[in-house]
């Protein structure tokens, strides 16, 4: 690894012990993503400070700001911020080399309405983001954690969803996708019975994959091996 990434690590909350719903994998980092993590993250990037922020201070204007949450190359991120250029957007992903790609995009794009942490979004959610502040949540294919055992991992669980419907504002949207239909009813199972949220298509309904969200390569893949995806939107009572 180089000194570059080195420069960029990984950092967790040591006052906040959660089970965590990724696993830090050392993929393989190319030279480009390397150099936009050296070149770009000064501009783009918001490094953890485990203290409320100023959303207004961190864009430099006051505007609404849309939250996705584990972005993995950015492609979805991308788009949405593109075509919708009066809302902030703030990314969160764990794996450098998707972060290298989403600022490299960022940069290439010149977009203005983007920032990126590279932190536990759940450490993010809980110390960095106010009551009420997020337009949005957006959460794009999880990690399902398909063994039992494992289901504590999943990042969707009843305190996950009573921290997010706390930083939307009355009438955001919290909009999740899987192709895992085991994962997509136990979405279900957590979030129609939070008090806080109002699943928009009824009691465990999806609704089309809506304009915002782009499909992506792992989705297309994910339908040739035969896989339903699920689109599931709540609304912040």
């Amino acid at each position: 690894m180089s000194d570059a990434l080195r420069d960029q690590p990984f950092t967790s909350d040591p006052e906040r012990r959660h089970v965590r719903s990724f696993v830090l994998r050392q993929g393989r980092i190319t030279q480009s993503q390397e150099r936009a993590m050296r070149d770009l993250w000064p501009r783009y990037g918001v490094e953890y400070g485990n203290a409320p922020r100023d959303l207004q201070t961190l864009f430099g204007r006051n505007a609404p700001c849309v939250l996705e949450i584990g972005f993995g190359n950015g492609d979805a991120l991308l788009y949405a911020a593109s075509a919708d250029p009066v809302r902030n957007y703030i990314g969160i992903e764990v794996h450098a080399p998707g972060v290298g790609h989403a600022l490299t995009g960022v940069e290439t794009a010149q977009l203005h309405n983007v920032r990126i942490y590279r932190h536990d979004a759940l450490e993010v959610l809980q110390h960095e983001i106010g009551s009420g502040a997020l337009d949005e949540v957006r959460v794009y294919f999880p990690d399902p954690w398909h063994k039992k055992r494992h289901h504590k991992r999943r990042l969707v669980r009843a305190e996950t969803a009573t921290l997010i419907a706390d930083r939307l504002r009355v009438g955001g949207l919290l909009h999740l996708a899987t192709d895992w239909q085991p994962y997509a009813e136990h979405m279900f199972d957590i979030l129609d019975v939070q008090p806080g949220l109002s699943n928009r298509a009824g009691s465990r309904g999806t609704v089309p994959r809506p304009e915002w969200r782009p499909q992506t390569r792992f989705e297309s893949r994910g339908i040739k091996l035969g896989h339903r995806v699920f689109d599931l939107v709540y609304e912040r009572r």
